[in-house]
Parts: C-alpha cells; structure tokens; sequence
C-alpha cells in the first residue's frame, strides 16, 4: 500500500484548509485560504452518495472523494464536525463511521486533523451556538464574498474550515495567556466580521 509522509504544517502566512461537513447520504466539502485575517474561497462542493449504492460502498466513496479533494488541492490542515448524538442510535453509527472514512482519508495523506462541535462552528462564523443553516449558508456567502449562495452541505463544511482559521490564528495569543476568554473572543470577533459585511 502506497504510504505518505506527514505533511509539516505551512510555514507560510497562508493557511489552505479543508473543511468537511460528514453524511452517509450527502457530505459538504469546502476549501479555503486564510491570509492575514482574510478569508478566499477555493473549493466547495456538495456530494451526493445515494448513487454509490449500499453503505458500505458510500463509505469508499467518501473516503475516495476526500482523498481527491486532497491531491487536488493540497491543503495544509483538515477540519471536521464532530458527532453529536442523534435520537437515532443507527443515525449516529452511521455519521460516526462517514466520519472516519473522511479522517482515515486525511490521516492516510499526512494531514493534521481538527474536530470541532457544530455549536463551536456556527459560534465561530455566525456569532451564536443556535444558528441555523440558513445563518451558515449567508454567513458563508458573505465571509467568502460568494457571488451565489451555497449548497447548503458546503457551507457548513466551508464554516468548519473558517472555525478552524479563525482558531488557529486571530485567537493564538489570546488562548495561549488566557484559555478562559475563549467563548468571549470568539463571539466577538464573529460579531466583528458580522458588522464589516454588514455594512
């Protein structure tokens, strides 16, 4: 089996990440760039499993789409909503093994992994933990300054990977001398960007 060197994490001032939003039936790709506080859109997809066949064959396909997404595109980090429980026990197994067939894919390329709560994303990007999809996807069109709005599924994973840029570096310094003001800077500087585009 073919092996890949772990990627070191870029050096540079810009950060590329792959964000993804996990389905057995569809799942949100999205790629970004992160410079100097500022966010451009590269790549983001909704994609659809059902032709895939039985679940077991969805999971090669996630695994597959992840793996292209990567060698396409080259990120430098990979961001990911974790699970939250369902009512359905059989409806969180099944997002929870969709999950780690993306991870395995990323892992599998060398890439570092980040997990984040879909509370914490929507927290990041829109300003509040309750915010719904319609929120996410506006937020997301403006935030990438996106001509049309986007498929729903790539939103989301497009807020992952903006929750991801917006932790690893506007809060850096903050969290590294106070880890307690985590809630209070993060709702701040997503009010912040709420206002700019607002505007």
């Amino acid at each position: 089996m073919q092996k890949f060197p772990k990627r070191p994490t870029s050096k540079v001032a810009r950060l590329r990440v792959l964000g993804v939003d996990p389905g057995s039936v569809t799942m949100g790709l999205g790629v970004i760039d992160f410079e100097r506080g500022a966010a451009q859109f590269v790549h983001l997809e909704s994609l659809s499993l059902k032709s895939a066949g039985s679940f077991t064959a969805r999971l090669g396909a996630i695994f597959g789409a992840v793996d292209e997404v990567i060698a396409q595109y080259e990120p430098d980090e990979f961001a990911i909503e974790q699970i939250f429980m369902y009512r359905s026990p059989e409806s969180s197994l099944k997002l929870a093994q969709a999950r780690g067939a993306a991870i395995a894919a990323a892992v599998r390329r060398g890439l570092p992994v980040h997990e984040y709560m879909p509370a914490v994303v929507k927290q990041a990007v829109v300003g509040t933990g309750r915010a719904d999809k319609l929120q996410v996807q506006h937020m997301v069109k403006r935030l990438l300054s996106l001509q049309v709005n986007p498929p729903a599924d790539g939103a989301d994973a497009a807020a992952v990977a903006l929750c991801h840029c917006y932790r690893r570096t506007s809060l850096a310094g903050v969290l590294s001398e106070a880890p307690g003001t985590e809630k209070t800077a993060m709702q701040l500087l997503a009010q912040s960007r709420y206002r700019r585009r607002s505007r």
